[in-house]
């Protein structure tokens, strides 16, 4: 009998730890790990999408060499001018024998912790990593001279993706614009324009809180700020800081905490380099901007110069712009941290790899069915 209380009693005080503890011991869990636990119970599952996803370290994701990679970045623990990756992302291939071979990834674009992904061989894949779901996407034409896909949803929670095409080789060329709707399984003409001499949205497109924001210019008006309202389904543009006209813009980021645009610029009179944050952008398209970070690149005595359009990150707390270098010509090195009286040139394990797309990385449990997202 004292043998059967004593039994009770250990299962018991295993069954119910403190909660304290329990998410002490899930926060050291790998992200990647995390998508199984939430199975073991209810009780599991809540606090791991509460709790400790909160808690996880800010995450990076990385395109290095058409592969997918999950990667924090300490400025502070920065060993060896080395960075260290988590973990990589599998993407498997449906077409392939028993799903064996992965896929090449062209380009990203992330949306609440979920990555609209196009292929080298021309496919369309929207990809929770986190729970390794995925809906493959066939695009209605694909014969264009250029495309670009992003992922954006509405003010009821109902994703969507833009397909922006640019057809002709004259300027203005034909830009079209189309929607895809999940729950239809289907492609719709939404509008289609001439107004734009070039577009720039290519590698600079940003998701804030559904919506979508890109650079492009027109003919005598410069570069100016676009944006695509999932729940309207209508274009706008956005007002940018200051007189647009005494700065040259380079390119457009997100904030991870709360999703705000950001904006890296060049004055034109002076050498400085500034990042612009909206702190708010009203549905009309007025934006309200304060200037994040300065510095002077001449400063620094590396070699290093931005080029448009250029992808980068910002560390709130920290106050850099982290951007990779060797794929647009940026610099030689990997990665470079730069802040008003920092510069960090930082290398990659593999001296021949290229980041081609950073991006703050926000995981979620957001589950990908065959009519919709949910």
């Amino acid at each position: 009998m004292r043998n059967m209380n004593e039994m009770m009693l250990k299962k018991r005080s295993t069954k119910y730890l403190p909660e304290d503890l329990v998410v002490e011991i899930l926060s050291r869990v790998p992200l990647t790990s995390l998508a199984r636990l939430r199975w073991a119970c209810k009780g599991w599952n809540d606090l791991i999408k509460d709790k400790i996803l909160a808690k996880k370290p800010s995450q990076i994701i990385m395109l290095i060499d058409s592969r997918v990679y999950l990667a924090s970045v300490n400025i502070h623990k920065i060993n060896n001018n080395k960075v260290n990756l988590t973990s990589q992302f599998s993407l498997k291939d449906p077409l392939s024998h028993n799903f064996s071979e992965e896929v090449d990834i062209q380009n990203v674009f992330h949306c609440d912790g979920l990555l609209l992904c196009t292929t080298k061989d021309d496919r369309l894949v929207v990809w929770n990593p986190l729970s390794r779901e995925t809906r493959w996407i066939q695009p209605r034409n694909t014969n264009k001279e250029f495309e670009y896909f992003a992922l954006g949803k509405s003010s009821s929670n109902k994703y969507k993706i833009l397909r922006i095409v640019h057809t002709g080789k004259t300027h203005p060329g034909l830009l079209e614009f189309e929607i895809y709707d999940f729950t239809s399984n289907s492609w719709k003409v939404i509008s289609e324009s001439r107004d734009w001499l070039k577009p720039l949205w290519k590698s600079c497109v940003m998701s804030v809180n559904g919506n979508i924001y890109w650079l492009a210019s027109r003919e005598g008006d410069g570069i100016f700020l676009q944006s695509f309202d999932f729940s309207t389904e209508r274009f706008r543009r956005v007002s940018l800081p200051g007189d647009h006209h005494y700065y040259n813009i380079f390119s457009l980021a997100v904030t991870r905490e709360k999703q705000q645009l950001c904006l890296l610029t060049q004055d034109r009179q002076v050498p400085a380099r500034n990042v612009w944050i909206a702190t708010k952008i009203e549905s009309k398209g007025a934006a309200s901007w304060i200037k994040f970070l300065s510095f002077d690149l001449p400063n620094f005595h590396h070699p290093f110069h931005f080029c448009s359009p250029m992808n980068f990150l910002i560390d709130r707390e920290n106050k850099v712009l982290v951007c990779p270098g060797r794929k647009n010509g940026v610099s030689n090195n990997f990665l470079n941290i730069l802040g008003e009286n920092k510069f960090i040139q930082v290398d990659h394990q593999d001296g021949k790899s290229v980041c081609s797309l950073l991006v703050n990385y926000v995981p979620t449990f957001v589950q990908i069915h065959q009519g919709s997202l949910k």
